[in-house]
């Protein structure tokens, strides 16, 4: 099965995005949209001609009210983060176009995804301001985070990343939670591999936190991650996976919170993010994760 998808923004993140899911499949129309309709039609002209090398997708600019008529819709619109610069420093100059994007797709019968950072906020955003249930609003949240883990720690053991089962929880930002209690590694708990320390933990979630920093000093912009990450995503709605994913929605009373996005790992299918799941947490990860959430729902009410 192949989607018609929408990607709102077409700036460095939205063009990633495109790009992957291009190359992935998941589309059969890819829909662009910018407020600067002329580079949006660039970059579909440009995608287009590439059509021999993707499995067979139309692409084209379209105004932001056909994006009603997807079935998918990729937020990326906003401005990026400046060399250190937390992601909720952006919160007010992204919030409004978050805002208004959610007004146009109120009744929207598709899913929305949101990677327009802070993504946690404007989830929240989106969701209140759409009126979609919250399933249906379903932020990129810690996917990247928990991405950059399992590659920092697979560099670390001298494994392959697909080998290591670890995830990050609660703000894709500087609160973020590594859930090192329930790190596996080929089967073993991560604590008890030959050679690991505890006393790495800290050290490495700094540098999974300021990764995008890092990036953001050389570059001005991370995008092609993200696009990969959320092609992973489009595809496990696209294809019904109901894979387990760390994503950030509106939660409805998982590990005690209510009304803040965040991300907690969710049951992704045709649906959206359909059932929240309650991970294992020790004392000091369920204490992070409380702190987390209150940091998200301080910086939405200063809206």
């Amino acid at each position: 099965m192949t989607a018609r998808i929408g990607i709102i923004g077409t700036g460095w993140v939205g063009t990633s995005v495109a790009f992957s899911t291009l190359l992935a499949g998941h589309a059969g129309e890819l829909w662009l949209h910018d407020q600067r309709a002329a580079v949006a039609e660039g970059e579909a002209m440009d995608l287009a001609d590439g059509a021999a090398f993707y499995p067979r997708c139309a692409v084209s600019a379209v105004p932001l009210a056909q994006m009603r008529e997807a079935d998918i819709v990729v937020l990326a619109a906003g401005r990026n983060g400046r060399p250190d610069e937390s992601r909720l420093d952006l919160l007010r100059d992204n919030a409004r176009i978050a805002a208004d994007v959610g007004r146009t797709l109120a009744g929207f019968g598709g899913i929305l995804v949101v990677v327009t950072n802070p993504v946690d906020v404007l989830t929240r955003v989106v969701t209140e301001a759409s009126g979609l249930p919250p399933e249906r609003v379903i932020g990129t949240g810690t996917l990247l985070d928990t991405a950059r883990l399992r590659e920092r720690l697979a560099v670390r053991l001298g494994l392959s990343p697909v080998s290591v089962h670890a995830q990050v929880v609660g703000e894709h930002g500087d609160s973020s939670v590594p859930l090192w209690s329930g790190a596996r590694v080929g089967g073993l708990a991560l604590r008890d591999w030959p050679g690991w320390q505890a006393g790495e933990e800290a050290a490495l979630a700094t540098r999974v936190r300021r990764a995008a920093y890092e990036v953001i000093q050389r570059k001005g912009a991370t995008n092609h991650a993200i696009g990969l990450v959320t092609a992973e995503l489009l595809g496990c709605l696209v294809h019904d996976e109901r894979r387990l994913l760390p994503v950030s929605r509106v939660q409805t009373g998982a590990c005690g919170i209510h009304g803040v996005a965040l991300s907690l790992p969710a049951l992704v299918g045709a649906g959206g993010a359909l059932k929240v799941i309650v991970p294992s947490l020790d004392a000091a990860e369920h204490e992070a994760l409380t702190l987390s959430a209150a940091v998200l729902d301080h910086a939405f009410s200063a809206l």
